[in-house]
């Protein structure tokens, strides 16, 4: 299925208070959130009318701008009817929910603690990250060039845009070589995640995920964690080295936009997907919709 370019469809945008029409939902070029990253957002999933964990989301949209310095003048409450207008203004039930935020454009300098905070909230239909089959196989990772940076060195955990040029940087090159995404260390050379989504490794019969020191402790990621506790499984975090990519029986990736996402490749070493993700999935899949 052909997609329109997202600046040629039809619907609404909620931009800093009101409806625009969403060909009309514009800024300036020389807006300082395009030039210096100073922006922030959340990619969120609506099912059946309702955004998943979408306070969570909205309360980590308040505090990604907090760690760049700025405020956003609209409350918790007040985003969440916003979002819940977008969703029924575009008629998109289940669909994808992008909220984010950035400087605007009265003064374009590393400096600009003066300009205007702008806020933004667009849906639409967007069907699962990976088609049916590479859901089922699961998906091939390659690992990349590109490193998270050290919590020192930049806002790692703020869902900030600056941070995803690595990422951006990363899945091209891993798509062109024959591999769905990339999968990142962080700056100690430790297993860190892929480039949009968490990493989960089932060895033993436990659940091993990265300790989120310098990535974001994604909101499905956290989802997951409580499945798999509820469950009974054994839920560890820690720091992993690549090597132990040979002890894992199966992968996952979590994610908004990827769910749960099984991975049949990383390098050289091939993975089955099988019970602990395929039980995982289905509980996810429930827990989204309230079940």
């Amino acid at each position: 299925m052909t997609m329109l370019p997202l600046d040629a469809r039809e619907g609404w945008i909620w931009m800093d208070g009101a409806f625009v029409p969403w060909k009309n939902a514009t800024m300036h070029v020389l807006t300082h959130g395009l030039h210096y990253a100073s922006s922030v957002f959340e990619g969120e999933r609506a099912y059946g009318g309702k955004i998943f964990r979408s306070v969570q989301h909205s309360q980590r949209l308040h505090a990604s701008a907090n760690m760049l310095g700025f405020s956003l003048p609209y409350t918790v409450d007040e985003l969440e009817k916003a979002k819940a207008d977008v969703i029924a203004k575009n008629n998109t039930p289940d669909g994808y929910v992008r909220a984010f935020a950035w400087r605007g454009s009265e003064a374009l300098g590393i400096a600009a603690p003066k300009n205007t905070i702008h806020v933004a909230i667009a849906s639409w239909e967007w069907p699962s990250y990976y088609n049916a089959e590479m859901k089922t196989k699961g998906i091939k990772l390659k690992t990349g060039q590109w490193r998270r940076p050290a919590p020192n060195t930049a806002p790692s955990a703020a869902k900030a845009a600056g941070l995803y040029m690595i990422c951006t940087l990363s899945k091209h090159w891993a798509e062109k070589q024959g591999c769905q995404d990339a999968l990142m260390l962080d700056y100690r050379g430790y297993l860190a995640e892929a480039t949009s989504a968490n990493l989960f490794l089932v060895i033993d019969g436990q659940l091993h995920t990265p300790t989120p020191d310098c990535i974001l402790n994604g909101i499905t990621r956290q989802t997951v964690m409580e499945l798999a506790r509820a469950q009974g499984m054994a839920v560890v975090e820690r720091h992993m080295e690549p090597a132990e990519l040979a002890r894992a029986s199966e992968v996952f990736l979590t994610g908004t936009a990827a769910e749960i996402t099984p991975v049949g490749q990383i390098d050289d070493r091939t993975y089955t997907p099988a019970a602990i993700t395929a039980m995982l999935s289905e509980a996810y899949a429930k827990a989204v919709r309230g079940q």
